[in-house]
């Protein structure tokens, strides 16, 4: 079988060419050939030595997978559906705007967490990303959107944000996030990427130590009551520890607050009385709101919070000195806004062990 190169970091694409007998030089050689070129045909990489392209050809390759669909947004955000196996399909979201393009990747075929106003979530989950199927996902958007004017990819900034919960896919997000932030391949700055979480507490403190990035959480609620229901995983891991762990986040993050998401269910999470429960719960760590109108989906018992409730919450936390933003709907007529991503996902019988066994780190 060959060997696909996006699926290894610096140091083990260093190692696997060390075991064919070549030198370090020729990792940092492939990976600015691989990432900042954006070549997957050894025969072009032509200050690679022939014998090496050779021998790579027969061994190795740089895959991504299959584009199974595009679809192209009235407010010019792209989705695409790419094919990670049988019955297993995930969507990626670019999303451009005046001063950056953002690429919204996912890391798990489905979902294991449930959140209950998640569509994502209601399809099951049947397994992590790959770490080329995660970084796949950039190299895939980089090659079809192309470069700038000023030479540069058309993508500044990533989220790990889409389908999955990376942090339940530890090792192959870290080894993604590694290259995107090498200089010999995307070069991305710690601030330009950013991973989502539902709260992992063990995974958020390994993450802090081995390759801190921005860090968003998806709070949605401001009492464990209420997120009991909304993220089940705040069972394992209530709201005091998850803002213990947001502190000591921040000795070592790239950017000096933690970003709370947190959508906008009507008559649910959105009352005057919820925001100043927020404002107490998150008093102690600096941070930003993104309020996120629910964006509806089949089958839902939701709906999206009114304009006028949306703005009574945002004016509780900006009161408090709170920096709070309301995200534009982007995408929603390609089922691509916050939320309603929902790649084909046939195995739904793995979502209890996923999170009994909580593997952050394999």
């Amino acid at each position: 079988m060959q060997q696909n190169l996006l699926d290894l970091d610096a140091p083990a694409l260093t190692d696997y060419l060390a075991g064919m007998g070549e030198k370090p030089f020729r990792a940092k050689q492939l990976l600015r050939w691989i990432y900042q070129t954006g070549e997957s045909d050894f025969s072009a990489m032509t200050d690679i030595a022939l014998a090496l392209r050779e021998k790579l050809s027969q061994c190795a390759s740089v895959s991504v997978p299959e584009i199974l669909r595009e679809e192209c947004s009235e407010d010019g955000t792209r989705k695409w559906l790419l094919n990670v196996g049988p019955g297993n399909a995930v969507e990626t979201v670019y999303i451009p705007e005046e001063s950056r393009g953002t690429l919204c990747i996912s890391s798990q075929a489905g979902c294991a967490l449930d959140c209950s106003f998640c569509s994502t979530g209601k399809q099951g989950f049947n397994r992590n990303l790959s770490v080329a199927e995660i970084i796949g996902q950039l190299w895939w958007a980089n090659h079809r959107l192309g470069k700038n004017d000023e030479g540069n990819w058309a993508i500044s900034n990533v989220v790990m944000m889409g389908m999955g919960e990376p942090l339940l896919n530890y090792a192959n997000t870290v080894s993604a996030l590694r290259l995107m932030l090498d200089d010999r391949s995307y070069g991305l700055s710690r601030r330009r990427v950013t991973v989502s979480t539902s709260g992992i507490v063990p995974a958020m403190d390994r993450l802090r130590e081995e390759c801190p990035v921005a860090l968003a959480v998806s709070l949605h609620a401001p009492n464990d009551a209420l997120r009991d229901v909304l993220v089940p995983i705040n069972q394992k891991y209530p709201l005091k520890e998850l803002m213990q762990a947001c502190s000591r986040y921040l000795e070592h993050a790239p950017r000096d607050f933690i970003t709370f998401e947190y959508v906008m269910l009507d008559g649910v999470n959105d009352s005057v009385q919820h925001a100043h429960e927020l404002v107490r719960l998150v008093g102690d760590v600096p941070c930003k709101f993104n309020l996120i109108p629910f964006n509806p989906f089949p089958n839902s018992p939701y709906r999206r919070s009114r304009p006028d409730a949306i703005a009574r919450f945002k004016e509780v936390l900006m009161r408090a000195d709170i920096i709070t933003t309301t995200r534009r709907t982007r995408g929603d007529d390609i089922a691509a806004a916050c939320g309603q991503l929902a790649g084909k996902v046939l195995d739904k019988t793995r979502r209890t062990r996923a999170l009994q066994n909580d593997e952050v780190g394999r």
